[in-house]
């Protein structure tokens, strides 16, 4: 797979109930804001840029984005707010004339890894997706790598059926489990933690600075 097939696709759209009244997409981590901490990490494993967002968030994410060494693009959700599953369709969708895989990541993942997400492209090459499993068995569908038109299919079929399970796309499609031992030897599992809340962002920052 080839550098100039992969794009990724950041995740901004929700409404953060739990963070409070600010948008935490663009929260200051530590003097930088969040979604701008995940777009540098992914700089340099990737080389297009698209944010899944509401409109009325378009402009506080372009100026946290302003300078971005890659093409940045916005794709909205035709209806707001339907939950990851929504969000990643509409990403892929924006995606897939220009990339035919794309690595998907919440906006609150200020710990994502460049290392492992250059493996899961490479992992995913002949299949379409490459999805980390850790811990308990769970399935980390906001940090996995998909062939962008076959994944924006399925989300579309499991939208129509109704399905609410995030998980659900990915059982309708060829796809590798990468597990827990195989992530370690890339990144920690660190990459895989999210802040939802005004603690976690404090303990995010403790983190940065130790």
């Amino acid at each position: 797979m080839t550098a100039s097939s992969r794009s990724a696709v950041v995740l901004a759209g929700g409404y953060s109930t739990r963070f409070g009244d600010e948008d935490k997409a663009v929260a200051s981590l530590s003097g930088v804001p969040m979604i701008r901490r995940v777009a540098d990490r992914l700089a340099a494993v990737t080389d297009r840029l698209v944010v899944n967002c509401r409109r009325d968030q378009r402009s506080s994410l372009a100026n946290a984005l302003d300078g971005y060494p890659s093409p940045v693009a916005f794709a909205f959700d035709p209806a707001p707010d339907r939950g990851p599953m929504a969000g990643i369709r509409t990403g892929l969708r924006a995606v897939e004339a220009e990339s035919e895989y794309a690595f998907v990541v919440a906006c609150d993942m200020p710990f994502v890894d460049p290392g492992l997400v250059a493996h899961l492209f490479d992992r995913a090459e002949g299949h379409d997706a490459a999805v980390p499993r850790i811990g308990d068995g769970w399935f980390q569908t906001t940090h996995a790598v998909y062939r962008a038109s076959p994944m924006a299919d399925a989300c579309d079929d499991a939208l129509e059926r109704g399905e609410s399970k995030i998980v659900a796309p990915l059982f309708d499609l060829d796809y590798v489990v990468v597990e827990e031992r195989e992530v370690r030897e890339f990144a920690s599992l660190e990459a895989f933690e999210n802040v939802n809340t005004r603690e976690e962002l404090r303990e995010a920052e403790n983190r940065l600075s130790s």
